[in-house]
């Protein structure tokens, strides 16, 4: 027996109303989606971190989620693993034409345009032509970075985007006046406003200098940890906590921190 029968057995007795378990056979689609999203987030973080040691057991939590899914289909008649398989082959030989096919593609970037070309396709082929956009299908609940990012590819795709990351600086430095104006009209509203229009300029920086600004974000996060917790630790071996020092004793300690590496 293959290990991926292995498994799919055993969310089989899982979800077992005889003897499986009641935690299991309690959920749905809808429930176990929160736990998709943090164990995709759990694979990035074991990625990103370099703890490459932890990515098997990591990959596993999100393949049982798929087999489960899939189980909860089968039980209702939806659909089928097996469903799911043939429809991943179909759409891989499809996007990939200078893979299973006759074309021929020179560069990653030039098989990036094609994948993105057919699914612009079946975006089309799924709506009647009066009612379609470019903009169809880019999901509302990804996180609002990526789903800036897939908005502006989108756009750009069809020519919608500035010609170099020139401009688009130049639109951050009107945007920060235009947030600056806000703040001092004290419209807290226009200040929300002017400020998701700022952070979505930033997002188009960071598709124009060729960086993922949700990953960007992430390494930020990890390294303000880092230093953080070295000014802790510090100031702990002083006798005391951020709380008791001002200001600029913080940023000596975080300049410290950042000479070390951290």
């Amino acid at each position: 027996m293959s290990y991926l029968n292995k498994l799919r057995r055993m969310v089989r007795r899982l979800r077992s109303p005889v003897d499986g378990c009641a935690w299991d056979r309690a959920q749905t689609f809808e429930s176990v989606v929160p736990h998709t999203l943090e164990e995709a987030y759990e694979v990035a973080e074991a990625i990103e971190s370099g703890r490459l040691d932890e990515l098997p057991a990591e990959l596993g939590d999100l393949l049982f989620q798929v087999v489960f899914y899939c189980q909860l289909a089968e039980e209702s008649d939806q659909f089928s693993f097996e469903d799911v398989v043939r429809q991943l082959e179909t759409k891989l030989i499809e996007r990939h034409p200078h893979v299973f096919g006759s074309s021929r593609v020179e560069d990653a970037e030039a098989v990036s345009r094609l994948w993105e070309g057919h699914k612009a396709e079946e975006r089309r082929a799924g709506h009647p032509q009066k009612t379609y956009s470019e903009l169809d299908n880019v999901p509302l609940n990804f996180p609002a970075l990526t789903r800036a990012v897939k908005l502006q590819k989108r756009a750009a795709r069809v020519g919608f985007d500035w010609p170099s990351a020139e401009g688009v600086e130049q639109k951050i430095d009107e945007e920060l006046v235009e947030l600056r104006h806000a703040k001092r009209m004290e419209d807290q509203s226009a200040v929300e406003e002017e400020f998701g229009d700022l952070i979505f300029t930033i997002v188009n920086l960071a598709r124009h200098l060729g960086c993922d600004p949700e990953t960007a974000l992430r390494t930020a996060n990890r390294k303000f940890e880092r230093r953080f917790r070295f000014i802790e630790v510090e100031l702990e071996v002083e006798g005391m906590s951020p709380e008791d020092v001002d200001l600029d004793h913080l940023e000596r300690l975080w300049q410290a921190a950042k000479r070390t590496g951290l």
